[in-house]
């Protein structure tokens, strides 16, 4: 039995969202959201593997509010096994330090498992550290940018990362924790089998108090040590400037405009 745990993600559905002025967060209502694109990659993988070795357990396991179950049940409709919520007020405001500290207490709890799979990284922080940051908590091993995994055994699995200069192969020993790059594969639907055989599943939730270490100053707001100091808007600002002139005329005013605009 290979045992492979999925973190996922849910993120805002467009780039209309809405911040925390004091803490400098999102704030995740529920609203206009879904899951992380990346970690579609993640759970392809995970299938893949299940594919090839039936005897494969995948639990998929997202930190959020109770809105996030949403993207578990997606999870669960393309072939997870099981799904776990990991979700406490006092999460609230967490950065990738907080989160990947968080994560790790979570998944000491689904012990012993045998392969992590993140996506490469989120499209609400775009840092790619939480995966790595998951695994030196754990205390595992860990590759990212993984481009194919090439093959795996009861203790190792075989992988491509592609770099921006080189890329490598690398064997890892289990229990390890790999990130997954887009190009890797392309995620399948959902199953509507599968969405009426999970629709009415109850998603079991872990909070601060299940895990070993509960000292709140480990978590949230707390826990991070980067603080957003301000937000704003981005400006949207156009110029236009209206010429007159005949066709000679206008011609020179352009050239002198892209002159001095250091366009020509």
């Amino acid at each position: 039995m290979i045992k492979i745990v999925v973190c996922i993600k849910q993120v805002p559905g467009s780039t209309k969202v809405n911040l925390d002025s004091k803490t400098g967060t999102l704030i995740r209502d529920g609203k206009d959201v879904k899951m992380n694109p990346y970690d579609l990659y993640a759970l392809e993988a995970a299938f893949q593997i299940k594919d090839k070795y039936p005897k494969t357990n995948i639990t998929v396991v997202t930190m959020g509010p109770l809105s996030a179950t949403a993207v578990l049940k997606e999870a669960l409709y393309m072939g997870a096994d099981d799904a776990l919520l990991v979700s406490d007020r006092r999460f609230a405001g967490s950065d990738v330090l907080a989160t990947s500290y968080t994560l790790s207490q979570s998944l000491n709890t689904l012990k012993p498992f045998d392969l992590l799979l993140f996506g490469k990284q989120t499209t609400d922080g775009d840092t790619a550290q939480v995966g790595p940051e998951t695994a030196e908590f754990l205390g595992i091993p860990h590759v990212s940018y993984v481009n194919e995994i090439l093959s795996l055994t009861d203790n190792m699995i075989r992988l491509r990362s592609i770099y921006d200069t080189y890329e490598e192969t690398v064997e890892v020993d289990f229990p390890c924790l790999i990130t997954i790059e887009k190009e890797a594969n392309v995620p399948r639907l959902p199953s509507y089998k599968r969405k009426m055989k999970h629709e009415k599943d109850t998603i079991p939730m872990l909070s601060l108090s299940q895990f070993e270490d509960q000292d709140p100053i480990h978590y949230g707001l707390s826990g991070s040590p980067t603080q957003v100091e301000e937000i704003f808007p981005p400006k949207h600002e156009q110029v236009s400037i209206k010429l007159s002139g005949n066709a000679d005329e206008l011609a020179k005013k352009l050239a002198a405009i892209l002159v001095e605009n250091s366009y020509i």
